[in-house]
């Protein structure tokens, strides 16, 4: 008993010993340098991308969002964007969302039923029988509104179109609320570019499963001239839709599930949205006009 007492006391004395000198020797070895510390920081923390935003909000400070990059395939972010408060974060609208889709659906509608008048039918003066003598009742022709396969009377005349124009305000906020929906729902992703590796469309749909943007998405991006890859791999890939800047509709935004927009894009967007909300035309409350002078 003494001598298993006196054993153990032996090993944890050695074990003792060993940590302290594996400790001397790591912190002798590690010599610590203030550059390199301020030079590792920036490597390792995402960078706060800077956007002079234009027409500041009185109340509501700038959002923040998360700079993705479609180069790999794990989700690394790159930094932090400033977004407007006056267009992501607006009080949403629903019925602003429902006459929007209705004049996206509507606006393009024709009409081509047409009904020929009576003078057009062949051989409106042929009698179907003789005026008198046959018992029936007295008919001009085959082709009266009474008759099966007749003329109608006041029937259309197509073409008809049904295209009308919305209101700039309305089309304007539209927009706005469409994109505060899908981005508090954690649906828009922003990303430096759409320079992808590889064009196999596999890249792309597994980048988009691990990262869980769902099975549609939207790619904008300032100009309708984008990468080869991305434009082959949305080509074969069902529900991966591209669009440039000018074609970015309410529509196209809640069809799809994800919204992915570049650097440019977004800045394109804001720019657009931002000089629409504050020009004179579509200002709600307008500036009186100056007083009459005498």
């Amino acid at each position: 008993m003494i001598k298993s007492l006196s054993l153990t006391k032996i090993f944890r004395y050695c074990a003792i010993v060993r940590s302290i000198r594996y400790f001397e020797s790591s912190s002798q070895s590690s010599t610590f340098s203030p550059e390199s510390s301020t030079n590792s920081i920036p490597q390792q923390l995402p960078l706060i991308v800077s956007r002079q935003l234009e027409y500041p909000h009185i109340r509501y400070p700038s959002l923040q969002a998360w700079l993705e990059t479609l180069g790999q395939k794990r989700d690394e972010k790159l930094g932090i964007v400033d977004l407007h408060p006056s267009i992501w974060q607006t009080s949403p609208r629903l019925d602003i969302l429902y006459e929007n889709i209705e004049w996206q659906k509507t606006y393009k509608t024709i009409d081509w039923a047409y009904t020929p008048p009576h003078h057009e039918y062949p051989n409106m003066r042929a009698k179907p029988w003789p005026q008198k003598g046959t018992g029936r009742a007295r008919h001009k022709s085959r082709y009266g509104p009474q008759w099966k396969g007749g003329y109608k009377v006041n029937g259309p005349k197509g073409p008809t179109s049904f295209f009308y124009v919305l209101p700039k305000e309305k089309r304007i906020e539209g927009l706005c609320t469409a994109l505060t929906v899908k981005l508090h729902q954690n649906d828009v992703h922003f990303v430096d570019s759409f320079d992808l590796p590889t064009h196999q469309p596999t890249y792309l749909q597994e980048l988009s499963e691990d990262r869980f943007w769902g099975p549609s998405i939207l790619f904008v991006d300032d100009t309708d001239i984008m990468p080869h890859n991305i434009m082959f791999a949305c080509a074969k890939t069902e529900g991966f839709t591209l669009m440039p800047v000018y074609g970015l509709n309410v529509y196209s935004i809640l069809k799809h599930t994800t919204l992915v927009l570049t650097i440019r894009a977004l800045n394109k967007i804001e720019k657009k949205l931002l000089h629409a909300l504050h020009s004179y035309d579509t200002q709600k409350d307008q500036p009186p006009p100056p007083p009459d002078e005498p």
